[in-house]
């Protein structure tokens, strides 16, 4: 009898295991499972193997739409970091500078930084080295801002003319407008000013240093409307914001690099579709900024965000050695760096571009 009972509970047990196989046949119906079906199970893989990869991101400068600032600030919201697997952190600069500092010292993974600025890291003392893993604003951020009723039509009008600049020295994209229009140094007074826009309300100069995504607009509240010149506008190589991290940190990170990478470029490709929600977005980061100024600089900085027609096949964020070594060699030229880089292909790296703007 026992065995008897034995073989009545196998055969059951085999029933069973056959039916299961069966239905499994029935539902996979021979199909390899499509791109959504792999991801989902790759996403539910992950969160069942491993817990999300802990980064720190600290922007550059303020709550505020910098296109970088809103990449991140998206990736959170709508969980693009959540799917890549990463359990971010978004910190704001308290001082200028301090981003790169905690980047050294690894208390911050992922940062911004201007393209100029980034190089001028590589040539202080001491040597910060930091790398671009992908450039957002594909022309400089600087602009020199006249009053629209000031009679100055154009940069060769500013002969005899009084022009602003901020910081330590003139900047070289300064110099490259003079240059281009056939003007000297002596031909304009260079005065050392503040960041107040007033200076230019009041006349006090009649060019006035401005990044180009903010304080026009800023102007324009104010009542006073402008015209705007551009290095870029007379052939200068400029270059904008990116995203940075460190050699060491990239090199032995690889997969979270481009994760994080991924992530913020998708938050930005969702911002241009999305504006408006964007805007959403960035105000739970920023409360007390005016809707409408966060707007202009969503706009102007995603249209700064689109490659030279030179470099349209790049895409969203490409960057290329042409563009850094000419940048660089601009610098050179123009007192903005205070020695060469030998070999740029260490400020840079394009093995972490891998969004493709698709959803």
């Amino acid at each position: 009898m026992k065995n008897l009972g034995f073989a009545i509970v196998l055969l059951a047990t085999l029933f069973v295991i056959v039916a299961f196989s069966a239905c499994n046949d029935d539902d996979d119906g021979g199909a390899t499972p499509g791109p959504s079906a792999i991801s989902a199970t790759g996403a539910n893989a992950t969160a069942t193997l491993a817990p999300p990869d802990e980064v720190t991101f600290m922007a550059g400068f303020k709550p505020q739409a910098n296109l970088p600032f809103v990449g991140a600030y998206v990736a959170q919201e709508k969980g693009f970091f959540a799917e890549e697997n990463l359990d971010v952190e978004i910190q704001h600069v308290a001082t200028p500078g301090d981003n790169f500092r905690l980047l050294a010292t690894g208390q911050v993974q992922f940062s911004t930084s201007d393209a100029s600025s980034l190089l001028e890291k590589w040539t202080g003392d001491p040597v910060i080295e930091v790398v671009s893993l992908a450039l957002i604003g594909q022309t400089g951020q600087q602009g020199f801002a006249v009053l629209a009723d000031s009679g100055i039509e154009s940069p060769a009008d500013w002969a005899g003319k009084t022009a602003g600049y901020k910081g330590s020295d003139v900047p070289p994209d300064y110099l490259a407008i003079l240059q281009a229009n056939g003007l000297d140094r002596s031909d304009v007074e260079e005065v050392r000013v503040p960041f107040a826009p007033q200076v230019l309300t009041e006349g006090q100069v009649d060019i006035f240093p401005v990044f180009i995504a903010n304080e026009p607009d800023t102007l324009s509240r104010l009542g006073f409307e402008t015209r705007v010149f551009t290095a870029a506008d007379y052939g200068a190589p400029t270059l904008g914001l990116s995203y940075v991290t460190t050699p060491e940190y990239a090199a032995e990170n690889p997969d979270i690099t481009a994760r994080f990478t991924r992530a913020v470029l998708r938050g930005i490709a969702y911002a241009e579709a999305n504006r408006e929600e964007a805007i959403d977005i960035v105000l739970q980061y920023a409360p007390n900024e005016e809707r409408e100024h966060q707007r202009y600089m969503l706009d102007t900085e995603l249209e700064m965000a689109q490659p030279m027609p030179f470099y349209a096949h790049l895409g969203l964020g490409g960057q290329t050695l042409s563009q850094w070594q000419a940048l660089h060699d601009f610098l050179i030229e123009h007192d903005g760096l205070p020695r060469e880089i030998a070999d740029l292909s260490v400020v840079f790296t394009e093995d972490f571009k891998a969004y493709d703007g698709g959803e």
